[in-house]
């Protein structure tokens, strides 16, 4: 098989995939999808698995290799370098028979058009096996590798969160759980929990608001009932907090004004379906996702590909009542579900994040209604994407407050609101309202 060409393996096209995150800095998302689509049913799941897991340990298990290899693979062996790293995930992570693991690993070779790398496939994942004990020692003496954060990052946490950062790296390489958000508009929490225990499917409802349901197992969506009939969707249990905060009353005009996928503007819209709803994404390509979730949800919205920035190409010179703003960030609170972020955020990215959250702030604020509330989230631990940027914008706006928020979201700041990733099983997130007055 040409080395090029799309692999018809789990693990050959995990490697791949992983390739791509780690030397080309593509999204997992898009890569993996893609991959998928030239898998057989039986093996994207596996797939999905071995990429996820390899990209949440990928500091750790690169520092592996490091200590089996005498000098590095070379950058056009990149899929080998990352066959590899699946071969060591699979050792240290999954309850698999390992001569089954390294076989299939050394296999994988072939379908990378590379079989000259089965000899050393084969004899690295046997020296690991060999070895482990005092490998395992090695990795505790370094942080890099003991918590599978890159140091820029492991550097940042620690200096926001000096008494809670192990807590939050150990948090960010667990698996995610998976909540599920009613829709109000077409059952009731506590009717959508019955439908599950007749099923047999375990759930309890979250302690904060009043859509959420946690699955004590993460399943395929589309086999849950009413999934594809708009009953419920899913969304963290951080996220679904944000639609509270927003206070939606009836005949509002509302701003998502970074709306991708639309977890957040069809919240709103289940509590009101009659208010007017703008949502606005920078990527076009992106407000699919927003109409496929509100068409599966039977619900209406208006739909903008603008840069909400930059106001004078969209905006109608009618204000809002409500404005949110689920700012880009770095998603240092997400990682749990996006462990590529490990690999394609860099420190130099988080000035210029905060500048683009600062320039949206400063240029949706006149679009606010006297009285009117501007929520600003971020799923960041950040300090100077959350706290210290609503600091600095109230310091400068004599017109804006802050609205103290009950119950309180999340741990109170000086400004806002911030849960760390874990907490109550929850994604890490930052909540700020502020007043127009």
């Amino acid at each position: 098989m040409a080395k090029n060409k799309p692999a018809k393996t789990a693990r050959a096209a995990a490697a791949q995939v992983i390739n791509q995150v780690c030397q080309h800095h593509r999204a997992l998302n898009g890569v993996l999808r893609l991959a998928q689509s030239h898998l057989p049913d039986k093996d994207t799941a596996l797939c999905q698995h071995l990429c996820y897991g390899v990209l949440r340990w990928q500091p750790q298990l690169t520092a592996i290799t490091g200590q089996l290899l005498n000098k590095p693979l070379k950058t056009k062996d990149g899929d080998i370098s990352a066959l590899l790293l699946v071969g060591l995930y699979q050792l240290r992570e999954m309850r698999l028979p390992e001569h089954a693991v390294i076989s299939e690993t050394v296999n994988a070779c072939a379908q990378l058009g590379k079989p000259w790398a089965k000899g050393l496939i084969n004899a690295t994942l046997r020296q690991y096996q060999r070895e482990k004990e005092n490998i395992s020692e090695a990795l505790s003496q370094h942080e890099t590798s003991l918590y599978a954060h890159p140091q820029w990052l492991i550097d940042q946490i620690k200096h926001n969160w000096p008494n809670e950062w192990q807590a939050i790296l150990q948090a960010n390489n667990e698996h995610p759980p998976l909540f599920l958000r009613v829709n109000r508009q077409r059952t009731s929490r506590q009717a959508y929990l019955d439908l599950l225990q007749q099923q047999q499917i375990a759930a309890t409802p979250t302690t904060l608001g009043n859509d959420g349901i946690l699955l004590a197992t993460p399943q395929d969506v589309f086999q849950l009932p009413g999934f594809s009939d708009g009953d419920v969707s899913v969304q963290d249990g951080a996220a679904q907090l944000v639609a509270a905060i927003v206070d939606v009353k009836p005949n509002q005009r509302i701003l998502d004004a970074c709306a991708a996928p639309g977890g957040k503007t069809c919240h709103l819209l289940e509590q009101e379906p009659a208010n007017h709803v703008t949502a606005l994404d920078i990527d076009a390509s992106r407000l699919t996702q927003i109409e496929q979730n509100t068409d599966r949800l039977q619900l209406k919205a208006t739909l903008i590909a603008a840069d909400a920035a930059d106001v004078s190409q969209w905006w109608d010179n009618t204000p809002f009542d409500r404005i949110l703003i689920d700012a880009p960030c770095s998603g240092t609170g997400v990682i749990r579900r996006h462990p590529d972020i490990k690999q394609l955020r860099r420190d130099t990215d988080i000035d210029q994040l905060v500048a683009t959250q600062q320039q949206l702030l400063e240029n949706l604020w006149p679009l606010l209604n006297t009285d009117g509330l501007l929520i600003y989230t971020t799923c960041s631990v950040l300090k100077r994407e959350n706290e210290q940027q609503m600091m600095a914008f109230l310091a400068q706006h004599p017109d804006a407050e802050e609205v103290l928020l009950t119950p309180e979201p999340a741990t109170r700041q000086t400004v806002g609101y911030q849960r760390l990733p874990g907490q109550q099983n929850m994604d890490g997130f930052f909540y700020a309202c502020l007043r127009r007055r």
